[in-house]
């Protein structure tokens, strides 16, 4: 009787609801990057929402969106460097096009590049210092009206 009240105890243990862990849409990345939610506002002044992996750090910086086949469109990855300065981005073992948005300290874009081609060393740069970079899939940004009127925004308490 005992084995059987532990037993039963075990099962509802097992059934009973479990803290949701967040994360991304992308499995090969979920073990390297953390995952937190984007507003844009895009031109228009419409409110957009994006889920984006985090590349935080020098290393994951390096790997980016690499090796990478498929991505939903509401999927991105946010490049968050340390400082604001010029900095490019190249695809080579980027197997999906992108458009890569640049992005000022305070959120605001500074350019756009759409429809990078994958799998190349050709450097796409921002045309003046930026903070962030955003990585969306390619054709992402014209039509959903992110330009140089857009802002990046996401709540200061969760702010990267």
């Amino acid at each position: 009787m005992r084995i059987l009240a532990a037993m039963l105890c075990l099962g509802l243990a097992a059934c009973s609801p479990q803290p949701a862990v967040k994360t991304g849409t992308v499995p090969d990345l979920d073990s390297s990057f953390r995952f937190a939610e984007l507003d844009i506002i895009n031109d228009a002044g419409d409110s957009l929402k994006f889920d984006v992996y985090l590349a935080e750090n020098p290393e994951q910086q390096r790997r980016g969106l690499m090796f990478v086949r498929s991505m939903p469109d509401t999927t991105g990855m946010l490049f968050i460097y340390d400082g604001d300065d010029i900095h490019a981005m190249w695809m080579k073992n980027t197997f999906i096009p992108l458009d890569m948005i640049f992005a000022r300290s305070d959120g605001t874009v500074s350019s756009v590049i759409s429809n990078t081609t994958p799998r190349t060393l050709k450097s796409n740069r921002s045309t003046e210092p930026v903070r962030y970079v955003l990585e969306l899939n390619a054709g992402i940004a014209r039509r959903m009206g992110i330009g140089q009127a857009s802002r990046l925004i996401w709540d200061t308490d969760k702010r990267p």
